[in-house]
């Protein structure tokens, strides 16, 4: 018999679509906890702050971007449990954004190209941005369960 663990707590993550004038999708290549994970930029909301604002702050904080938040486009509407901690439950948040100025954005055509100072530490965290062009984009291109779903939500709405 499987003993289902109760959730102690909301963890509630922003994330945002980019897609460039080229017609190319922004993903985040993180390492965390000796683990790979390709995901849309993002992360978690703080106490005292706004879903957009939290969007925005991430946005800035990860990739040195300005964003502008667009619309809605999915909240999670299913039970998700922690990939990192079992008593907590995923609620995550997505928005379609858009950001005047990309020059800053350092990005790569390597997946995870990260130094191997990172990924020979199974503690150490990092992350690196490439364009995925929309054609080769699809819920297979990121790991985490609910992207996978926005993802396919993306390629619908787009196609």
């Amino acid at each position: 018999m499987s003993t289902t663990i109760l959730p102690e707590r909301f963890n509630i993550r922003v994330y945002g679509i980019l897609i460039d004038d080229n017609n190319r999708i922004l993903l985040s290549d993180e390492y965390i906890r000796g683990n790979y994970f390709t995901k849309f930029p993002g992360g978690g909301l703080e106490l005292g702050e706004g879903t957009k604002d939290c969007l925005i702050r991430e946005f800035m904080e990860e990739t040195g971007l300005t964003a502008t938040i667009n619309k809605h486009l999915y909240t999670t509407d299913f039970y998700q449990q922690s990939a990192f901690k079992s008593s907590d439950q995923i609620i995550s948040i997505y928005y379609t954004v858009t950001c005047a100025d990309l020059t800053g954005l350092k990005t790569s055509i390597i997946p995870f190209d990260l130094s191997t100072e990172i990924t020979s530490n199974p503690t150490a965290a990092g992350e690196s941005f490439r364009w995925v062009e929309w054609d080769a984009f699809s819920s297979e291109t990121v790991h985490l369960p609910i992207d996978k779903i926005v993802a396919d939500l993306l390629k619908e709405e787009i196609e």
